[in-house]
């Protein structure tokens, strides 16, 4: 089954209107409206250089890290029953609404990431610090002529 293409602009769109929903009465901390529109500012730069495989995998990474911030965000600020107004109501729905949706917009990023030439390898930098170097050549410096004749030249003797 394949799903339909989805813009990245309309994911963008989507979670910032959630976003903005979900801090309207002040019941969530500052860290998670920071949190959220970093992200989405990160989406508008994946947005601008359709190319970049980096401002991509940032976008990515960003949004799967706040799928665990907003939960911790949620869990710890939701209030308790006494003290809650319907406006309270819809703003902590929304943002439970689009901590529920990130899941689905990783996906699409994700698939958009593989789309722009991404490869799913897992690479920490130092692996590759030992790597061979025989095979190098320097293409900036035209290649110097040898100081020895070849030996596949063998000298011919002379009759």
């Amino acid at each position: 089954m394949e799903l339909p293409a989805i813009s990245l602009k309309a994911i963008i769109l989507v979670h910032w209107l959630l976003t903005v929903w979900g801090c309207m009465n002040y019941m969530l901390p500052v860290s998670y409206a920071w949190g959220n529109f970093t992200v989405l500012a990160v989406g508008i730069w994946a947005i601008v250089q359709r190319d970049s495989l980096d401002a991509i995998t940032m976008f990515l990474t960003g949004l799967l890290l706040t799928v665990l911030t907003d939960i911790i965000h949620i869990s710890i600020f939701y209030p308790s029953h006494d003290f809650i107004s319907d406006a309270k109501r819809f703003s902590i729905g929304m943002a439970i609404f689009s901590l529920l949706l990130k899941p689905v917009s990783c996906y699409l990023v994700y698939r958009m990431y593989r789309e722009r030439g991404g490869e799913y390898t897992f690479n920490i930098g130092a692996a590759g610090a030992g790597q061979d170097r025989s095979t190098y050549e320097p293409i900036d410096q035209p290649e110097a002529p040898p100081q020895w004749p070849s030996s596949s030249k063998a000298a011919q003797p002379q009759y």
